[in-house]
């Protein structure tokens, strides 16, 4: 695929669109007469002029390319897809709307409604059926439209090789890898070889009839980039740079170009804009509810501590918070007060070096502490946390500073959303699984937020604290 080439897929789609969406309209016309309250009307009534459908074809059209669905980057998971079709749907029904108000304004309300779940359910449909029928004749596929070499086989060009197979229903083929280390010569990596030398590139992109060439090198081989670059200068081939940032304590690297300047931010929040609001106005209308439902417990909670032992009911712990913020986490006191000074007791490290802080016979617990631990209820005053905004009721666990000192870089990307009282680790295993020692779930929020995702949380919460697994 050569520069500006839009790809086949992308033009299949467009036409299929364009194909569909008057089908879809002439199955509402059908509908309204056979489905209730439309037996009153005669086929005369609701047969629509063909400008109408002009117009349907027109606003759905626009509206599904403005929303990018006919780009390969956004929507290469399926359900990426569903949420910018059913977007874009209903941005092309207002579009319609508006139009139909100033030229047909007798069509059929109800018409007008089954037409957008009908075009819906037919644009869904079919994109579901190619994707079926992509996956089961194999998800690679060669002789695609744009060939691209990969420069680089290290870790980061095996990410971005993953990428392009899965692009690969787009025209996207991957041809092979260049590489200067001896050992991977001729070796096959994510099913194509390494080729040649970073220094053949131009033999290899003339010989391989290469549209794209994707530079994927560590930073200290950042030099070999002014290399490619001049070999290819002259040929019609596009260059791609993709940053050696998985090393990085990063989620999201984000482009902008100020007063001509591109500026990439390395640490942007990956929760921004409209849902951090939504977000954030969640956290408070269900922490102040929880509040009210809560206070006679928690007080009498806060006897009850009081009567087991000396000290206040409360514990206040310094955690790492979004964007490695510190703050003071407030808990239930379920220890000791020398808990901090006797921490040497119950720490011990694997194999790997790694520590592993916590363990069931505690020595430091106290006897209402084991029933607070045991319910989770000890973790109720973080939602004054929650509701100063230095925590949210779902994200991952915030963790002590000396755990995150000892921290590898991939695993401070936990910390680029919001930590919470509840998350994805804790209804998955919890304590059986330290958080520490096993980030992936922490990730997983990371990676899939949506407001969705911490609904879900939040009921399967209940659920993991009356089974009480993992808790101690």
């Amino acid at each position: 695929m050569g520069p500006g080439k839009i790809s086949r897929l992308s033009i299949q789609l467009f036409v299929l669109d364009i194909a569909v969406t008057p089908i879809g309209l002439f199955i509402a016309s059908r509908l309204r007469l056979l489905l209730p309250y439309g037996q009153e009307l005669s086929a005369e009534s609701i047969n629509l002029p063909w400008p109408v459908y002009l117009l349907a074809i027109l606003c759905w059209s626009t509206a599904l390319y403005l929303n990018g669905t006919y780009d390969p980057q956004r929507v290469l998971r399926w359900f990426n897809e569903v949420i910018r079709v059913g977007s874009s749907s209903l941005l092309a029904t207002g579009l319609l709307a508006g139009a139909l108000f100033l030229t047909y304004r007798e069509t059929s309300r109800l018409q007008f409604l089954y037409f957008l779940i009908v075009n819906l359910l037919l644009l869904l449909g079919y994109r579901a059926i190619l994707r079926i029928t992509d996956n089961l004749s194999g998800r690679t596929r060669p002789g695609g439209e744009n060939r691209v070499l990969v420069i680089g086989a290290g870790k980061l060009g095996l990410k971005v090789a993953q990428v392009i197979h899965d692009h690969s229903r787009w025209g996207f083929e991957l041809v092979g890898f260049l590489d200067d280390d001896k050992l991977k010569q001729g070796e096959q990596y994510a099913g194509v070889q390494v080729l040649e030398k970073i220094l053949a590139v131009r033999q290899v992109v003339e010989e391989y009839q290469i549209g794209e060439v994707w530079i994927a090198l560590p930073v200290y081989a950042y030099d070999r980039i002014n290399l490619v670059m001049f070999e290819l200068e002259e040929l019609p081939v596009r260059i791609k740079v993709i940053p050696d940032y998985f090393s990085l304590a990063l989620v999201r690297a984000r482009a902008d170009v100020l007063g001509g300047i591109p500026i990439i931010g390395l640490r942007d929040p990956v929760i921004e804009g409209v849902p951090r609001i939504v977000k954030r106005i969640f956290d408070i209308i269900m922490t102040t509810l929880l509040f009210i439902l809560l206070a006679p417990l928690m007080l009498l909670i806060s006897i009850a501590i009081r009567l087991d032992s000396t000290g206040s009911p409360f514990f206040r712990q310094r955690r790492v918070g979004e964007n490695g913020r510190l703050f003071d986490m407030l808990k239930f006191r379920t220890m000791t007060l020398d808990a901090e000074e006797r921490q040497y007791e119950v720490n011990v490290e694997n194999e790997e070096g790694e520590v592993l802080h916590k363990k069931k016979d505690d020595p430091r617990v106290t006897s209402v502490g084991r029933i607070l631990r045991r319910t989770s209820l000890d973790e109720l005053p973080q939602l004054i946390n929650v509701f100063r905004g230095e925590m949210s009721l779902v994200g991952p666990r915030p963790e002590m500073p000396w755990l995150v000192d000892r921290y590898k870089s991939w695993q401070r990307k936990r910390f680029a959303v919001p930590q919470g009282i509840t998350g994805w680790w804790q209804i998955n295993g919890r304590s059986e699984k330290p958080m520490h020692l096993n980030p992936e779930d922490d990730l997983y929020y990371v990676y899939n937020y949506s407001l969705w995702l911490d609904i879900k949380i939040l009921l399967r919460t209940p659920i993991a604290v009356i089974r009480g697994k993992g808790a101690f």
